[in-house]
């Protein structure tokens, strides 16, 4: 086991209700819990300040989750440790905050059909932090970081929210939909055939001790159906994007999801990216949800546009690949520390 064994940053858990999330639509409660990691040094009677760094956490996952002890790597409070304590990162503070749903977790966007998750983030976690941890409390000391969904989160608020974030780093973000979602459909289809329909799957699925590969699948399509299309005639209702007796595409409500893929997102908000003092992505390339040729479409379009950006591949897949905040977090150190 790799342990580092020099002086360590500090880890406290804090309670937030958010107003943003009472009354959220899938019934989730309001009160979250939060990580926040401090560099060593940090002190409640010092007075430097530090960029804040947000980590979000992909689907099935929650900040908080990013705190357990692993058998044979570091868990996030212990990566930085070594970062920091080795000079490799400079000293931030970093937040892990609760993004879980009873959906399985969430895109970091505003949907009436989950809860206004995007604004919860830029309204409520940011000013919560700001006013209660020595922060730099400016948007140009302030970054965001996540893997597959939080890396998707990371880079759509790069893209809606740059007045609020000023670095990003996406690991294996969520891009490039007809690769990334599209193969998947068939597979919830049977799922949700069988079972009746989504409320009788989801009823199910909540009954179970160990739900299995398919269901965990299925519930992640019907995830990001209640994100990308929700129905705004009812509001916690959202629209299935095939027609669950043929299996056919249905192309308007597929259209609602292409909406929301960065591929497509980015001739839109190229401005935004263009504003941000770092923009970082990659991806495995060896990625099993494929979303590797995404990265590659995206970076593309991001030369097209005259983005500034770092985009790598390596040699690995979706899974166990949090060494490459090895990578990342130094860069968004170093650019938010200017």
């Amino acid at each position: 086991m790799r342990r580092y064994q020099g002086e360590t940053g500090q880890v406290e858990l804090v309670e937030q209700r958010s107003k943003q999330l009472e009354g959220n639509p899938l019934g989730d409660p309001p009160l979250r819990n939060i990580a926040i990691w401090t560099p060593p040094g940090y002190s409640a009677g010092g007075s430097e300040r530090y960029p804040l760094l947000v980590d979000l956490a992909g689907f099935t996952g929650s900040g908080i989750k990013h705190l357990a002890w692993s058998a044979f790597t570091e868990n996030l409070p212990e990566r930085l440790d070594r970062l920091v304590g080795t000079g490799q990162m400079k000293p931030c503070i970093v937040a892990m905050p609760d993004g879980f749903t009873s959906l399985g977790g969430n895109q970091y966007i505003d949907s009436p059909a989950v809860g206004p998750w995007a604004s919860y983030l830029v309204e409520e976690l940011v000013p919560f932090i700001d006013d209660r941890w020595r922060t730099l409390a400016q948007r140009d000391h302030r970054g965001v970081f996540g893997k597959s969904s939080g890396g998707y989160g990371a880079l759509v608020h790069g893209m809606l929210h740059s007045d609020t974030w000023g670095a990003i780093a996406c690991h294996s973000g969520d891009m490039y939909f007809p690769y990334g979602y599209l193969p998947d459909f068939p597979l919830a289809i049977d799922v949700l055939r069988r079972c009746g329909g989504k409320a009788a799957f989801l009823e199910k699925f909540r009954k179970k001790v160990k739900p299995r590969h398919d269901d965990v699948m299925t519930l992640m399509i019907l995830a990001m159906a209640a994100s990308y299309d929700p129905d705004l005639q009812r509001p916690g209702e959202y629209h299935l994007p095939f027609d669950l007796e043929t299996g056919e595409i249905i192309d308007e409500r597929w259209q609602r999801w292409l909406e929301h893929d960065p591929v497509q997102m980015v001739d839109r908000h190229h401005t935004a990216l263009k504003s941000l003092k770092c923009l970082f992505i990659d991806c495995g390339f060896r990625d099993q949800y494929r979303l590797h040729h995404g990265a590659r479409m995206l970076a593309k379009k991001l030369e097209q546009f005259d983005v500034p950006h770092l985009h790598q591949e390596f040699d690995d897949d979706h899974s166990a690949v949090d060494y490459r905040l090895d990578v990342s977090l130094p860069i968004l150190a170093e650019a938010l520390s200017r």
